[in-house]
């Protein structure tokens, strides 16, 4: 993958606030921010389909004294087994936990679970974040099974 270098005309006013706003968020040139800015476009355009293949997290604050309310957030989480990768709870002090739930899969479906998650009574706050790495890859994407997921051929190291 090499970069090419192209021209953009910029209004005066408005690249003096983006370099104002690069500069607070880190970044060492305008580049890599036009680049993720493109990148965050892609990633928003792949997520308007709902066949699109995600990944993300769905954070759940909770009263784990609600009334059968951890047992419903395990039992809906293993109806949708296939999704999650894994999860973390905490304990936010005596009486609310934060759970985050990381997901990957087809989009539809992610949704419907973060839907469910969220919508169980006795869940205080909930939130899904999704990404579409399909939105970033330079080489098209393997071939996904009907659930959702890529067939997993590469060897992580020990």
């Amino acid at each position: 993958m090499g970069l090419i270098r192209t021209g953009v005309a910029v209004d005066s006013d408005l690249l003096k606030r983006f370099d104002k706003h690069i500069r607070e968020k880190g970044y060492e040139n305008r580049s890599e921010a036009f680049r993720d800015l493109i990148r965050d476009r892609l990633n928003q355009a792949n997520l308007q389909s709902e066949s699109a293949f995600v990944v993300g997290t769905i954070t759940l604050i909770y009263d784990h004294h609600s009334r059968l309310l951890p047992d419903k957030l395990m039992e809906l989480q293993h109806d949708y087994h296939e999704l999650i990768i894994s999860t973390v709870h905490s304990h936010l002090d005596h009486d609310m936990c934060l759970e985050a739930v990381v997901i990957r899969g087809v989009l539809k479906r992610v949704k419907e679970l973060a839907d469910r998650l969220i919508g169980i009574k006795g869940v205080q706050h909930g939130k899904l974040v999704m990404s579409s790495p399909e939105a970033y890859l330079t080489k098209p994407a393997k071939q996904r099974k009907k659930d959702g997921t890529h067939p997993h051929h590469h060897r992580h190291p020990d």
